[in-house]
């Protein structure tokens, strides 16, 4: 719309002089604010044809490729900008930010140390070095990193530290809490600023027949992805004589199984990948939705610009984003007591929803590959004891690692079994295991497989090792589903409590541990016990079905009270408040 707007304008002045290319930039940064990408292109070319060493209007060359989902195409034009113009940090930056998100790690950090070599102070540059440093395991320089950055808040709370550090970011590392709320709120107000002067979406209120709610779930995760793993079962047993239910898609369809059976699962399902953020939040607005759930939060793929509109009366930030938004836009969180316990809830700016049980949905229909692969086909040894971890690199932190490292010191025999993504982080755990005398052939690596094989290797794991500043949430729950205890610490933030959650839901808080000595005191008695493990795992297989945290129907009946708890307070005129489930 906002393209139509401008060329229409341009159309009516008539004959002018030709637009400079920085005119022309700046132009079609506002189209790509606006998602009119096609539109944005053509102006970036006509800027290149004017003048092919104008560095900026390849970076946002980039931008649209990267919008368009052209990787290739996109950093082709970003290293362009940069080699036209070195020493133009933020060129450099969307650089190296292009390559993190392509994983080309170690390419992104060699960027992000060039730009604090010229600039040391560089804010952007150090908080968004972070996460490809988690992701490579380079601890000491992360922790460097986190250090300096949670100074510098201190030191100036009104600088621009709490800025540029990413939202997701906050909830994978131990920082304050205050630091994590106002990075929050920094970002929604960005969020906001970006649609400011968008006029009103005008509410369908055409009378429907009956009294059903409707409900409407937008994500990027409609595929093959772990929020469609928990979540598939939901969306199929909703109470249809009470609730219509619409997906917006706005991420990849990639021909699975998965998503053939979300297709399925809604009474629509809207696809709105190529659509602007304004034009998806007036459809919203027009289908009469009554309460809309964001399955993303501050995760890869958001589009909370559309919530930022406020397309309908009730927005619930729920099961994409272990965090508050921080935004006023958002209504409610849905938690439940162990990951946001009362004391917590000055930290969150939504009205929290305690659910009665873990606040995490599982699929109880969740597939198994019906044929286990042999050990030795999964590159495990045939004796000893499989204790795994199948947590993204980024959540392995040097204390628990240290903690495994003891725990593999004091159970010969046993193997530690990591999903392997990073060449990078592979090398530099073998390397620190080797530094802690533990041999490097004791850590078995595996490659990521489709969801019902990896579950059937799974079975091999005689226990999972969590990791505590961001647990495991659907990994934690595959392994349940496969019957494999899982030991959790319990940490003090909402991302860091969830398999304490999960694990109170199947009825076993005793794997969940008091602190790290204890956390290795339990792995090692368990790891030189396989009676115990055998009879952890004969409990979950025996009792898994008709516990809270497998029973979907049920969840499905709680999450809908609260739905229904939410919509009869705002047809009271209330505002929105906490709303706790018995």
């Amino acid at each position: 719309m906002l393209g139509r707007l401008i060329r229409s304008a341009l159309a009516r002045r008539g004959p002018r002089p030709r637009s400079t290319p920085e005119a022309l930039n700046r132009d079609a940064a506002r189209l790509i604010n606006a998602r009119e990408l096609a539109a944005a292109e053509s102006l970036l070319r006509q800027a290149i044809e004017q003048d092919p060493g104008f560095a900026p209007a390849y970076a946002n060359l980039g931008v649209v490729h990267v919008a368009r989902g052209n990787a290739r195409a996109a950093l082709a034009a970003m290293a362009r900008s940069v080699e036209l113009a070195p020493d133009h940090t933020d060129l450099r930056l969307n650089l190296a930010d292009a390559l993190a998100r392509n994983w080309r790690l170690e390419d992104a950090i060699g960027h992000y140390k060039e730009v604090l070599v010229r600039d040391p102070n560089n804010a952007r540059a150090r908080a968004l070095m972070l996460r490809p440093l988690l992701d490579t395991c380079e601890w000491a320089e992360a922790e460097a990193q986190i250090d300096f950055l949670v100074a510098a808040w201190q030191s100036d709370p009104t600088g621009p530290w709490a800025s540029e550090i990413l939202p997701f970011d906050t909830v994978v590392i131990t920082v304050p809490p205050a630091l994590r709320l106002d990075v929050a709120r920094r970002y929604a107000a960005r969020v906001q600023a970006r649609v400011a002067g968008t006029p009103p979406l005008p509410r369908n209120a055409t009378p429907r027949a009956g009294t059903r709610i409707r409900i409407g779930y937008c994500s990027a995760d409609f595929y093959d992805h772990a929020t469609a793993h928990l979540a598939a079962g939901l969306f199929e047993r909703h109470d249809r004589s009470r609730f219509e239910v619409v997906a917006y898609s706005f991420g990849p369809d990639d021909g699975s199984e998965y998503r053939r059976r979300l297709m399925a699962a809604f009474d629509r399902f809207v696809e709105v990948r190529e659509e602007p953020f304004q034009a998806t939040a007036r459809r919203i607005a027009g289908d009469g939705i009554d309460i809309l759930v964001d399955l993303k939060g501050y995760t890869g793929g958001a589009r909370s610009e559309i919530f930022a509109l406020r397309p309908a009366p009730i927005q619930v930030n729920f099961l994409g984003y272990p965090g508050t938004t921080g935004a006023g836009f958002m209504d409610y969180i849905i938690a439940d007591r162990t990951v946001i316990p009362a004391q917590d809830r000055r930290w969150y700016t939504e009205s929290v929803v305690w659910m009665p049980r873990s606040y995490q949905v599982n699929d109880d229909r969740q597939p198994v590959a019906p044929e286990t692969p042999r050990r030795v086909d999964c590159g495990l040894p045939e004796t000893g004891a499989v204790l795994a971890c199948f947590n993204h690199a980024y959540k392995i932190d040097a204390a628990v690692f240290a903690a495994w490292m003891r725990i593999l010191g004091a159970a010969p025999g046993a193997v530690l079994w990591l999903l392997e993504k990073y060449p990078a982080a592979r090398a530099a755990l073998e390397a620190a295991a080797e530094g802690r005398g533990i041999s490097r052939t004791r850590l078995v690596f595996s490659p990521r497989v489709p969801k019902a094989r990896h579950l059937a290797r799974l079975r091999h794991a005689d226990l999972f090792l969590d990791t505590w500043g961001y647990n495991a949430h659907t990994t934690a729950s595959d392994a349940l589903w496969v019957d494999v205890p899982v030991l959790t610490r319990a940490g003090s933030w909402f991302a860091a409590r969830v398999a304490a959650s999960l694990l109170q839901a199947v009825d076993l808080p005793g794997l969940v541990a008091r602190d790290a000595d204890d956390y290795v005191d339990r792995a090692v008695a368990l790891a030189r016990a396989p009676e115990r493990l055998r009879a952890l795992k004969e409990t979950l297989a025996a009792s898994k079905l008709s516990q809270p945290l497998f029973d979907t129907a049920r969840y499905t009946r709680d999450l809908e009270c609260a739905y229904s708890a939410m919509w009869a307070r705002h047809e009271r005129g209330e505002p929105p408040s906490p709303i706790e489930l018995a």
